[in-house]
Order: C-alpha cells, then structure tokens, then sequence
C-alpha cells in the first residue's frame, strides 16, 4: 500500500468506523426504527457534548505528547462549585466564568507540575485525579448539591419530544471545535502544539519555549475541562462529586479513535469529534438493544484496546 493510500485511509477511518457502528446497531428490527430517528440522534448529539468538549482540550494536550487522567474528577469539582455558587445566588454567567477559571487553574496547576518536577504527565495527573476526586467530595460534604431552577438547566435538555430544535450545548460544542481545528492548524501556537509532540528537544532548539507551553496547554484544556463541567451540572441539575468516574477514559478514547497519537505529534480535532459520536452511539445503541451495563463496559474496554493497538501499529509503520 503507497504512502498516500495509507494516508487517506487513516484520515478516513474515524469516519468508517462510525458508519460501522451505526449500520451494526440498524440491523436488528426490533431497534431500527427508533434508532435511526432524528430525536434519537438529537440524543445522541446530546449525550456526546460533554465528552467531546473534553476531547478537544484532550486533543492539545495529546498532540503535545501528554495525557491527562484527571479530567472525570476536574469536572466532578467544578460542577460541584458551580452548583454552590448557584446555590448561592450567582447568575449563569459568572458561574460559567468561575467553573471555567476553576478548571483552568487545575490545568495550570497540573501544567506547572509537570514542567517543574520534570514527571511524566502520567502520573502527575493520576495523582490529581485523586486530589480533586476528593475535595469535590469534601466541598460537597460527600453529597450532592442542589440549587433553585437555573436557565443552565436547559442548555442539555432534549425533553420535547416535538421539538426538532438542538439543545444549546450542540451548537457550542460544534463552534468550539470549528474555533479549536482553525486555533491548531493556523497558529503560531498549534504549530508549537504539533512540534512540542514530535519531538521535544528539536523543538526546543528551535526556540519553541517548551516549559511555559506545556503549562499553558495545559490551563488552556483545563478551560474545556471546565466548560465540560458546565454542561455535566446542566444534564444533572445538581453538583454531584461522585460524577464522572472514568469519563477520562471515554475522552482518551475519543480522540485515539479519531487518530491521534499517543506518542504526540498527531492528531486533528475533526477526528476527535467522530471519535466522541462513535462512543456516543455505542452507548446509545447498547442501551437500545437493552444490553447489561457491564456489557457495555466490556465493549468500552475493548474498543479502547483496539484504539491503541492500531495507534500502535501506525506508529511502528512509520517507523
């Protein structure tokens, strides 16, 4: 197979893969008809929001050559101070910008522990992802937080079963990665992105300031993270520290899937969001064919697998 044949396949092959995993879940009689409806697919446009919003901060930081595992419980703690801060009053829109900023210095602070320690970003935000699991438990007293009716409530909702109408987070989910693809691939900051993941040290010696780009990318994901958090209290309605578990999985997931690296360098946010629709229509259509939980899980689990070990076999081609 020629280079360029190669090529496009890879390009191509989020894109396979979602029409597989559709036309594999429109077979069974008994589910096609609901399943290929609009208003289940508005719920599944719906359902991929918050994991394709992480996605796209996961994208930058994967492209750089990092990971961040910490993202389930950095959403968990801000959706958590963003129900207090409703719970005390605060209007939307200062809520959004603190849970954001909240995020945003999870972000920085993970970024600056990296570069400074000099830690694989590995197990720096595996500790975090202990850190902040537990003071969202300990800011929400190891409960939930609830607060009077929100105009935040409906930004997720898909209830209107008339309505052909997408909730708010579709469309902010889809400008933020139309923002994010051109930020990447038109910036003097995406190119650092992009060589910071290829290979550090020549980019170094290029005069890209490696250090004071990795906190930044990092913070800069944190954002995402944050406004991923946003979306999560508006679906719940209620803060919940619990909430999340393993969902850095499914973001991880997503932005594999879409063909990015995990060695860095590699990556493209329009891959990532098909990534996020496939995990969204396995769950979707899991739950359709009224599949066991941990049958789901099970196939999460291996779609994951699968994921690394073709990222694997890409990379050894290469080579």
């Amino acid at each position: 197979m020629n280079p360029t044949t190669r090529s496009v396949l890879a390009k191509a092959g989020p894109f396979l893969g979602l029409i597989v995993v559709i036309t594999l879940f429109s077979i069974p009689a008994e589910s096609r008809e609901f399943f290929l409806s609009y208003h289940n697919f508005k719920t599944i446009f719906t359902q991929t929001v918050i994991v394709a919003i992480g996605a796209l901060g996961m994208t930058i930081i994967i492209v750089s050559g990092g990971i961040d595992l910490s993202v389930g419980s950095s959403i968990a703690f801000t959706s958590v101070v963003g129900a207090l801060l409703l719970q005390k009053g605060w209007s939307p829109a200062p809520t959004v910008l603190a849970m954001i900023a909240a995020s945003g210095l999870i972000g920085l602070l993970n970024g600056a522990a990296i570069a400074a320690l000099r830690l694989v970003p590995f197990i720096i935000t595996l500790g975090a992802l202990g850190v902040w699991r537990g003071s969202a438990k300990w800011l929400g007293d190891n409960q939930t937080v609830n607060y009077d009716a929100s105009p935040i409530n409906g930004w997720m909702t898909t209830a209107d079963p008339f309505s052909y109408a997408l909730p708010v987070g579709v469309w902010v989910t889809l400008g933020l990665a139309v923002v994010t693809a051109v930020f990447l691939q038109n910036t003097v900051f995406g190119r650092h992105v992009f060589a910071l993941g290829s290979n550090e040290s020549t980019a170094r010696l290029c005069g890209v300031p490696t250090t004071r780009l990795k906190v930044g990318l990092y913070a800069l994901a944190g954002c995402f993270f944050g406004l991923a958090s946003v979306f999560q209290l508006s679906r719940l309605r209620q803060g919940d520290p619990t909430v999340a578990v393993g969902l850095e999985l499914d973001i991880i997931a997503s932005v594999i899937i879409g063909g990015a690296s995990l060695s860095g360098g590699v990556g493209t946010v329009l891959g990532s969001m098909i990534g996020a629709l496939i995990m969204a229509v396995l769950r979707n259509g899991s739950q359709q064919m009224g599949w066991p939980t941990y049958f789901q899980e099970i196939i999460i689990g291996l779609v994951i697998i699968v994921a690394v070990l073709v990222d694997r076999l890409r990379q050894g081609k290469q080579a």
